[in-house]
């Protein structure tokens, strides 16, 4: 089984420090299944193309499971398309052979994992449960170009038609990371098995790979069920671990979980990204807003609830990626509202640094778990482009307290809670920086507490809401 990544980034051989491994060399792994080499087709200033080539020998995989029982013998042991086509043990491969370069880490050039590059995936022999269309509803909403050619039975025999595998090609501006991982989840995903017996221990790699991505993505059910062997006791814990360590939404999460036997579910105390909606709409009831920017919208989770609420009569949804911006609409089902409903609604796409007359006169700004996705030499002309240009009445910010990082046990030391996230600052740092804008802006600001408020440690979510000093009821 084979695959390719190909880099055109102005250095494209630094895809060589990224993977930690050398263009110039064949290398050669030991796996479970068998061995796996990696090496480098093409490795030039302006192309890059690092090949992994797993060789897997499927008498190998059955020899020592005994003669006995209904399994003792069975043609498709020895005759089968292990060695061809992508699968569960291409991922394993993957995980064996690029695990640091998956983790994020470079030590050689400490740069280079943050950075988005233009990459290029071939996977030439893709089973692929559901055909192309599945293939697309996986792997676009992170951010790729899908192209997907099934690849015909016998190309000397065009009558027999198509057969379950695809020629798939990705193409987008990814860090590398985040590209292994999306292979790693969803290469046994689309082939719908895998070649070991699924158990927990699946659970902990599925929450390690899919952190960052896996809790938003609209087919996480399909993805779960799929990933877990359609485990319903494991899918339902799943679920559960990605909330907590990535603040995702359970309620939005627990169609992975097929129906029946509910009463085997137990009940649950609200998650952290509940709590912070909650705290987020409360803050901007008490400020008596009912027109309302949020401001880096992403997928749209604060919109939706705002929209729940009649109490709110004009939303505005701002985020710089306009992927974010589609799924956001077709979460909030705009195609479905009546005009009267979706008059209330507007999406549009803007740099959160850059001024914008469309965001400016409302009652309020919402920043909920913005900031910290902001190079901290942005931050000033995030700060001009809130409380200067759009100068709303109310401005509401949340971030996390990496104080409180702690207490999350899956979170290694000195791992931020989110990869994109540029920093995660202190109680101490947050009140600074609030209150150095306030005072400069012409704000008051008051500080609260999101979550469990740690007697040493502070809450998981820090909240500071802004006033405008001279705002009066209407901020029209």
């Amino acid at each position: 089984m084979f695959l390719t990544i190909t880099s055109t980034a102005p250095a494209a051989t630094d895809l060589g420090f990224l993977l930690h491994k050398h263009p110039g060399r064949v290398q050669t792994f030991e796996v479970s299944v068998g061995q796996a080499h990696v090496f480098y087709p093409e490795a030039t200033a302006r192309r890059c193309t690092a090949a992994l080539l797993v060789e897997v020998d499927p008498v190998a995989l059955v020899r020592g499971k005994g003669s006995g029982g209904p399994d003792g013998f069975s043609l498709a042991q020895y005759v089968n398309d292990r060695p061809y086509a992508a699968s569960s043990m291409l991922a394993v491969a993957l995980g064996r052979v690029f695990r640091t370069a998956m983790a994020g880490r470079c030590d050689a050039r400490p740069e280079l994992p943050g950075q988005r590059l233009p990459l290029e995936v071939r996977v030439p022999a893709l089973p692929c449960v559901g055909g192309a269309e599945v293939a697309r509803r996986v792997f676009e909403p992170l951010g790729w170009s899908v192209e997907a050619a099934a690849v015909p039975l016998d190309p000397q025999v065009p009558h027999w038609g198509p057969s379950r595998y695809l020629d798939v090609r990705l193409t987008g501006r990814v860090r590398l990371a985040e590209a292994l991982n999306h292979l790693y989840v969803l290469l046994p995903v689309l082939d719908n098995t895998k070649h070991y017996w699924v158990t927990t221990d699946e659970v902990d790699k599925l929450v390690r790979a899919g952190a960052g991505w896996l809790q938003e993505h609209p087919e996480r059910d399909l993805i779960l069920r799929r990933y877990l062997a359609h485990r319903r006791t494991l899918v339902g814990t799943a679920v559960g671990r990605l909330a907590e360590v990535d603040d995702a939404e359970p309620q939005t999460l627990d169609n992975a979980v097929p129906d029946g036997d509910a009463d085997e579910v137990p009940q649950r105390s609200l998650s952290l990204a509940e709590q912070r909606r909650g705290a987020v709409l409360a803050a901007l009831r008490a400020a008596g807003a009912t027109r309302v920017v949020d401001l880096g919208c992403g997928e749209g989770a604060l919109l939706r609830a705002l929209a729940a609420d009649p109490v709110f009569t004009e939303l505005v949804g701002v985020d710089v990626s306009a992927r974010a911006l589609q799924v956001a609409a077709r979460r909030l089902r705009l195609e479905q509202m009546s005009d009267r409903q979706r008059e209330r609604i507007r999406l549009i796409q803007s740099s959160l640094t850059y001024r914008d007359t469309r965001i400016a006169g409302f009652d309020a700004v919402v920043l909920m778990e913005v900031v910290e996705h902001v190079d901290p030499p942005r931050l000033g002309a995030l700060e001009r482009t809130v409380f200067t240009h759009a100068r709303p009445g109310t401005v509401v910010v949340t971030t996390p307290n990496v104080e409180y990082n702690v207490r999350y046990p899956d979170l290694p030391a000195g791992r931020m809670r989110h990869r994109d996230h540029r920093f995660e600052w202190t109680r101490g740092q947050f009140r600074s920086w609030t209150e150095g804008v306030a005072a400069e802006r012409g704000y008051a600001v008051r500080h609260l507490p999101v979550g469990v408020d740690d007697p040493d440690l502070g809450p998981p979510t820090q909240m500071a809401v802004f006033t405008r000093q001279d705002a009066t009821g209407d901020t029209r």
